[in-house]
Parts: C-alpha cells; structure tokens; sequence
C-alpha cells in the first residue's frame, strides 16, 4: 500500500443534495425478488453448473419463492441457450414464475435471445450496455449521445420483434440496465432511460424496469441513496417505470446499499443466495430478506430449512458458505464467551417464565428455529467459555437442568479440560466431564442394599424409616435412621460414622425422559465442617434413591479430594 493514495485514486464525488427524504423511511414491505444465481451467480464460479445442477437450484428457488428468476444470457453459449430451452421444454417453470434472459443491446444477439424464449408464457428481456464515464472513456470512446444511440436502437429491435410473441399470448416484459449506474453522471442516467422508456412505449398499465446496477460499488450506500432518490425525482416517466436495483459487493456494502436504495424508492432487487458472484460478490438475498424478517417484515420468501438450502448451494456451486455468513454460517448461533453465554441462558430461562411471544433473548437477533437449527448448539465451549455455558449445554443437549449454584463448580471442571486440550469441548465430552466427575463418583462409599419403611400418624405427618448396607473399600456396615422423608432418614442413618462430617444444604430433582421409562436425577449440595460447597448428582428409575446416591456422590467427591 501506498502512503498517499489520493495521488492514485480518484475519489467518489457524491451528489449535492439540499434536501433528502429517505433517511425518514422505513422498509414496511420487501421488494420484488429477482434471483440471477443461473447468470451472475453462475458465470462467477471456477467449474460453471452443469445442466442437472442449474436445474436443481433454479427448482430450490421456486420452492423458496422467487417469482423472477434470470436463468442466463442465450445468446452468449450453447450451454446457456441449453438451460433456457430446456427449461422452457421441460415444462419446468410454474406459471407464477418469470424467468429472465440478459442480452447486450447488440441486434445479432437480440435476434438469437428472441429464438431462445420461444414458448414461454412469461418472460423478461434484460438488455444493457454500459454509460459511466470511465466506460464511456476508456472502453466504448464514444460520448452520450453514442452511448444512447446504441440503447434507443435495442428498445426499437425489441418492441419490433416482441409484437408477435405478445400476440401469440406471451406475457413479455422489458428491462433496462444503465451499466455501471453508480458511476455514471446522474442526470446523464435520467436522461438514457428516459429515452429507452420512450422507445419502449412504456405505460403505466406496461411499466418498464430500469434496473440500476452497482456494476462496481465504487461508493457509501449513503450516496448511493442520495443517487437513486435524485433519479426517480428527476425521471419524468416514473408512473412508467419499475425502479430495481442490482447491488455488488465491492466495499463489502452490498446489504446496506440495497436498503438505503429501497428507502430511496426501489422496489425490486436482484441478488443471489448467500451473494456468490463476480469478484466480491452481488448483494446477498439470504441477509437482505432475514434482515427485514427480524424487523418483522414477511420477506415472502421460505428459508424455513436454511441447512437444506446451503447444502444444495454448496453442492452444486463448489463454493463454501463462510462459517460466520449471517443466518446461515455454521456459527453464527453459537456463542463462546461467557458473558455472552449467561445472557443468552437467562434469556432463554426469562421466555420460559414470562411465557412472552415475542423473541427477547440477548445476543440471538433471530430464533434459530425459524430457519430450520433448532437443534445445533447455540452454545459452544472453549476456554472463553464462562461458567453458565456448561451447565446450558447439559440443559439444552442432555436435559440435566443444573441447579444454579453448581454452575461455577461444574464450569471450573469443564474450564480445566478446555485449557488442558486447547480447542473446543463437544457436547459428548461435556457430557463425559459430567459423568466421570458426578455419575460415576461411586467411591470409596457405595450403597450396597436398602429398605424404606413409612407410615403416617394421626396428625397426617410423614414418618420414614431407613435401613440399608454400606461399604466403604473391603468394609461393610449397617445403618439405620428415620425421619421425615427419605432424604432426612438416610442423613440420620450414616450419623456417627465416618462420612459423618457434612451439612446439608439443598436438594433438586426432575425427571429426565418423559413417560415410564423416566429417569430421575438428583442434584445434592452439601457442605463440609470447613464450610466448602460439595455437589453430587445421583440417577435411577426409583425416585427415592437418586437423592441417595446424590448424597454418596457429593461425599465420596469430598473423599476423593
């Protein structure tokens, strides 16, 4: 990188607007969808799809909802001219779907583009050619008037050879692309379509759509709204016009230049799943439509099983979706930190308690289960993981509802082990970490066999008493205690022996499987003569001794230390 890079670069000069209305808006209801996967999409990948792969992704975006779909430029290859017949002749597209074909405003390809669509009922001619300045200078050398000429004779060839077609019943559309929109003189862009509009005989009952590429975002989404607002209020004919937009992603401001451009007045977008295309990419459809899902507007598009829709993208493009791609990534859901981790989990323990419709969980902009991940992790572990992260874990992939005052303890055992391995712990191994350190601390004191006896007296309280062997190493012995419930009664039975040394302070318990082959699972808090905290967790089918075993664990945890 240079030092001065004024001395190379020339700078965006934005528009000079005294007065702006979009800033004020709000995007109330999505724009007219247009997927141009099949073209833009397409020619941007290393290995271009194949029939069989453009055909299953231009069905993925039916189902998903795109009524206007560019399915490639015909007259440019035999293999785009391929997809277009067999699709027309395969009987592929549902009447509620357009597809598109793009075309250079150049007549021998105009002609060949008119052969292609042959049959279709509904369909949108996209022809272009490029106006911005630097094109104008350096590629066509040729001034405005030129560059007009050149998309005033294509709209003539077009309106020409569409009347038969529009008399056989074909519902055909026209489209008008300014190439590099974003860098060509404002009122010079008002001016050629102006005259395309004209050419095109457009009406409002037959509206034309001006699509206005960031061929290459070569500016702030701000600016870029400025430019739109300033067309449509300079473009005499706009009752005859449909605005769309064509955003790339060359500074990265892909989304926000759609936004602000519809706030300026767009009403039609074209994009691409997850924004694959040329060098950066076009505007990414996923991200624009669940960025107006959140904002509780319907986008009329279906990513209800995201994971599906990735697959098939993956597959037949070649090309990865990035782990942290909004919505979509692999982790974008998950969170590591514990702070993070502790908000989401009160958040989630705040829903269930307030029984609230509406989504309120910090950290989460979205329910993960609206497109389709209900069940991938939200909460991962590595060492930046804080103590509630554990115990969410256990909670949400196991079903072990921890009391909140084992949390620290237990994530200080799981904190161990991140540092120890040095990457992220998976659920089994958390649930391993669990079991070893709880389930399975059945030594040096094991219950060999037990007996409870009950009975209520008059006043109607509970009377229980305990019988049962213990061993402790090679020894067995004999207890017996009573009180007023299992719990009380075991506790008075190992008094005066050696284990003999805790107070007991708490005790949960909840079943684990629902219906009759559930499980219990007690969580025990004692505490030591030197006031240390011990928790022990104890299992089984019968609900009066897996507090028992809670009991055991918790002292033969305290043993072992």
């Amino acid at each position: 990188m240079i030092k001065n890079p004024e001395n190379k670069y020339i700078p965006f000069v934005p528009l000079k607007m005294e007065h702006r209305a979009w800033p004020d808006k709000e995007i109330t209801q999505p724009p007219i969808w247009c997927s141009v996967d099949l073209r833009d999409g397409n020619q941007a990948l290393v290995d271009p799809m194949n029939l069989e792969e453009k055909l299953e992704y231009f069905h993925t975006l039916v189902d998903i909802g795109v009524k206007e779909i560019e399915i490639g430029f015909p007259s440019a290859s035999e293999t785009e001219y391929e997809i277009c017949r067999e699709l027309i002749d395969g009987g592929h597209i549902p009447d509620d779907v357009t597809i598109q074909v793009l075309v250079q405003a150049r007549p021998h390809l105009i002609k060949k583009t008119f052969e292609a669509i042959q049959g279709a009922k509904n369909v949108i001619l996209h022809f272009y050619n490029s106006t911005s300045t630097l094109q104008r200078k350096v590629v066509f050398h040729m001034d405005m008037d030129g560059i007009t000429k050149i998309a005033t004779d294509a709209a003539d060839l077009i309106y020409e050879m569409s009347k038969p077609m529009l008399e056989q019943g074909m519902n055909l559309r026209y489209q008008y692309s300014p190439e590099s929109f974003m860098g060509t003189e404002m009122d010079y862009a008002v001016e050629i379509c102006q005259a395309v509009l004209e050419h095109l005989h457009a009406t409002p009952e037959n509206k034309v759509i001006l699509n206005l590429p960031t061929t290459v975002e070569n500016c702030m989404p701000n600016y870029f709204a400025d430019e739109i607002e300033y067309f449509i209020s300079k473009l005499t004919s706009r009752d005859c016009a449909i605005i769309s937009l064509h955003p790339h992603n060359d500074r990265g401001e892909g989304v926000a230049t759609a936004e602000m451009g519809m706030l300026a007045g767009a009403e039609r977008i074209e994009a691409t799943l997850f924004g694959n295309g040329e060098r950066t990419g076009n505007v990414d459809m996923v991200t624009l439509a669940m960025n107006m899902y959140i904002q509780g507007v319907d986008p009329k598009l279906d990513f209800s099983n995201i994971n599906k829709i990735k697959e098939m993208y993956e597959r037949c493009t070649k090309m990865k979706v990035g782990e942290r791609q909004p919505y979509a990534g692999e982790l974008v859901f998950t969170a590591f930190s514990g702070s993070h981790q502790d908000a989401i989990n009160k958040g989630t323990q705040y829903m269930e308690e307030s029984h609230s419709d509406k989504w309120e969980i910090p950290y989460l902009p979205i329910d993960p289960a609206d497109v389709g991940r209900e069940y991938e992790p939200i909460i991962r572990i590595n060492s930046q993981s804080g103590k509630g992260g554990a115990a969410f874990v256990m909670q949400h992939t196991f079903g072990f509802d921890l009391p909140k005052a084992m949390h620290p303890e237990f994530g200080n055992i799981v904190q161990v082990e991140t540092d120890r391995v040095g990457t992220e712990l998976k659920p089994e191994r958390i649930f391993e970490l669990f079991r070893e350190n709880y389930i399975d601390a059945t030594k040096p004191y094991e219950l060999v066999r037990h007996s409870f006896a009950e009975f209520t007296d008059e006043e109607g309280h509970s009377h229980v008493t305990f019988a049962g062997t213990l061993r402790h190493t090679d020894t067995t012995f004999q207890v017996q205690g009573s009180g007023n419930g299992p719990i009380d009664a075991f506790f008075n039975a190992i008094h005066g022996q050696k284990m003999d040394r805790f107070t007991f302070v708490d005790y949960k318990e909840h079943a684990i499987k629902q219906g009759s082959d559930s499980q219990a699972v007690a969580y025990i808090h004692l505490q030591d003569e030197d006031g240390k905290d011990w928790f022990g967790v104890g299992m089984s089918h019968n609900i009066n001794l897996a507090p028992l075993k809670g009991i055991l664990s918790a002292i033969n945890r305290a043993a072992k230390d």
